[in-house]
């Protein structure tokens, strides 16, 4: 898959316009087509979402990110897709999305199909030089995820739908320009600092450590001083690019795949046509249908006598905004691309012709054929590329799906090695020294080590006792992989004699940090009693807007402090380096703001109030819609101690 993204750069950015971009941001992405009932996870208004509907959608959305990495040019953090976090978000994005169709049907929340059409217009790169959507490059992109354009178009008329319940609470939020103005003010206030430090470093001289105190901290400490269970391992990987390379396509192939599927590297029919709409809600009162009916009707008798007329009473009558002033007419378009009573109608007349009344949602249409351009298949010398870009890419799918089962079955029936199905499927064996059970130290030698599931097969009985492979693993969307262990070390306490110079160290920092600390928390009480002060350093401004100490840390604590007196005093630990006291001498207010960055700051508290109030608007919708989660936040479960490393 990241071959085929490095090798399709542009097709790729279009891909990800077409899916990404324009999809509900907050709502995530989700299935479009669902396999499988499995069981329930969560129900929405009594209806169930399964457990393979929230796996489904887990991989979109993992491929999707991968998608976009790659496109990016930036790494793809494997280890966030497999993370509790990120399983849970999808999941209740699943039912943020389902939610908010639920309100959608509810309050009759519809887009008008021209406005759906003029947003897939707007996506970049898919307008050629004439102006026109390019339908090859459109499906091309809609086929690399197995979308149809009829199943895009209304997931984009879903989304834009979906956004008509957003938008008027995130519009309509404001801040106060007194509280941004509060907040500004604290944001550009400037305090002069003074600081006096307690180096713990100077007080390890003062230290005396027993050997008590080295085998207190030896034992409570135990799992620091543990080398981690670990092992030597070997493991195969299954994934599309080498199925890729095993796929050759012939010219035969080509030919006959070109053959069945000519229509889709065509250029399609195309209409002209002009109409003129009289205006009827599809929710309209049968008075206000009837009374539009009758004058559309008196129209058309109009054009039944005199068709030349067509444009002069279009100009005069069509409800239509975007062509009356053109005399109705609507330019050329493809079939499926007007709404279906109007598409038939139109796809179903002679040149010349003039119909009768066509109703849709929108009201009742008058419509005239002007010109008709017909279907003009391209030569496959044309669309060669294109062609083989499709048939390799269902080739290595099928293909894919062969040898994942087979990789499956091999690693299984043969246990004892990997070499049967390396052999068999022409696939290399990779060895890993020192592999960890902790997924983060796992990820530095490969990100694929770092798969939970993969780890927790690995380090099982069967594979550490039995050297047996594991089962075929999806660490990835389509990438299996298979382990073995060639050999286990256990976890390991090392001699206390082995780590005793760690230990002495660790407890003269700790015990130093202490003195420091209760020196300066001493000096910190003398001095908010009136105490002189004394060693401090010469003062400097400092604020929240510009940060001229050690850094945001420094800054807590003296933005903190109580200046309702000065100077006013206050203290902070800082482990393992000591205790620090700051004096605050002088607060000022800048009186002249910057205007630019109290805009941009005024802006971006309304966009955090704005979402704070879109989120608990979504939450009102959930408790509406009778919403009940029947598992458990992963987030919550448990999680498996991992020994720490010998300093």
């Amino acid at each position: 898959m990241l071959e085929f993204i490095r090798n399709h750069k542009r097709l790729t950015q279009i891909i990800l316009l077409v899916f990404i971009i324009p999809s509900f941001i907050f709502v995530g992405v989700e299935g479009y087509k669902r396999l499988g009932d499995g069981d329930a996870v969560a129900k929405v208004a009594g209806k169930s979402i399964t457990q393979q509907e929230w796996d489904n959608a887990q991989r979109e959305q993992a491929e999707r990110l991968r998608q976009r990495a790659a496109m990016q040019g930036q790494p793809f953090d494997s280890k966030w897709i497999e993370s509790p976090r990120f399983k849970w978000t999808v999941l209740q994005n699943m039912i943020t999305k389902r939610v908010l169709v639920a309100t959608l049907a509810k309050e009759n929340l519809t887009v008008p199909e021209q406005v759906v059409l003029q947003k897939i217009r707007e996506i970049p790169g898919l307008i050629g030089p004439d102006g026109k959507l390019n339908e090859a490059r459109y499906k091309e992109a809609l086929a690399a995820q197995g979308l149809t354009p009829e199943g895009h178009f209304a997931l984009m008329g879903q989304d834009m739908a979906m956004q008509q319940i957003a938008a008027p609470v995130e519009f309509s939020s404001f801040e106060p320009k007194a509280v941004i103005s509060r907040v500004w003010n604290l944001f550009e206030q400037e305090r002069e600092v003074q600081r006096l430090v307690f180096d713990a470093a100077a007080y390890r001289g003062k230290v005396k450590v027993t050997d008590e105190d080295l085998n207190a901290f030896y034992k409570a400490h135990e799992a620091q001083f543990t080398i981690p269970e670990h092992a030597d391992v070997e493991l195969v990987v299954l994934d599309m690019p080498t199925v890729a390379k095993s796929v050759t396509i012939s010219d035969a192939d080509l030919q006959s795949y070109y053959t069945q599927n000519k229509e889709r590297f065509s250029i399609p029919e195309e209409r002209r046509a002009q109409h003129i709409l009289i205006a009827a809600a599809k929710n309209a009162p049968e008075s206000e249908k009837e009374e539009a009916r009758k004058k559309a009707e008196g129209i058309l008798a109009q054009l039944k006598a005199d068709p030349s007329r067509f444009a002069e009473l279009a100009k005069a009558n069509s409800d239509d905004p975007g062509s009356a002033g053109k005399g109705g007419d609507l330019g050329y378009f493809t079939r499926g691309k007007m709404v279906k009573p109007f598409n038939d109608a139109v796809f179903g007349m002679k040149k010349g012709d003039i119909s009768d009344l066509v109703e849709t949602d929108f009201g009742y249409h008058i419509i005239v054929v002007t010109d008709i351009k017909p279907a003009v298949a391209k030569p496959l010398a044309q669309v060669k590329d294109s062609v083989m870009q499709e048939l390799k890419r269902q080739q290595t799918n099928r293909k894919f799906a062969e040898m994942s089962e087979t990789f499956s079955n091999m690693v299984y029936e043969k246990p004892d090695s990997l070499k049967p199905v390396a052999d068999a499927l022409k696939l290399t064996i990779h060895s890993f020294q020192n592999l960890a059970r902790d997924p983060a130290v796992a990820a530095r030698q490969n990100p694929l080590l770092s798969n939970p599931k993969l780890l927790q097969a690995v380090f099982s009985d069967d594979a550490i006792k039995g050297k047996h492979n594991t089962e075929a693993i999806e660490v990835a969307p389509q990438v299996f992989v298979s382990a073995r262990i060639v050999k286990h070390y256990p976890a390991e306490l090392m001699p206390f004699e082995k780590v005793r110079q760690a230990v002495t160290a660790q407890v003269t920092s700790e015990k130093a940090m202490e003195m420091a600390k209760a020196a300066g928390e001493a000096e910190l009480a003398r001095l908010k009693e009136g105490g002189a002060p004394s060693g401090f350093s010469q003062g400097i401004m400092v604020s929240r807007q510009k940060i001229s100490m050690a850094g945001r840390a420094d800054m807590a604590p003296i933005m903190k402090a109580d200046v309702s007196k000065l100077p006013a005093y206050t203290g902070v630990a800082i482990a393992p380096n000591g205790y620090v006291i700051y004096r605050i001498t002088k607060v000022v207010t800048p009186q002249k703001a910057d205007k630019n960055l109290r805009e941009m700051m005024g802006r971006q508290m309304t966009n955090v109030m704005a979402q704070q109030e879109l989120g608990a608007y979504l939450e009102y919708l959930k408790e509406q819609a009778d919403v009940e989660i029947l598992v458990k936040n992963p987030e919550d479960e448990p999680a498996e101690a991992v020994p720490g490393n010998a300093g």
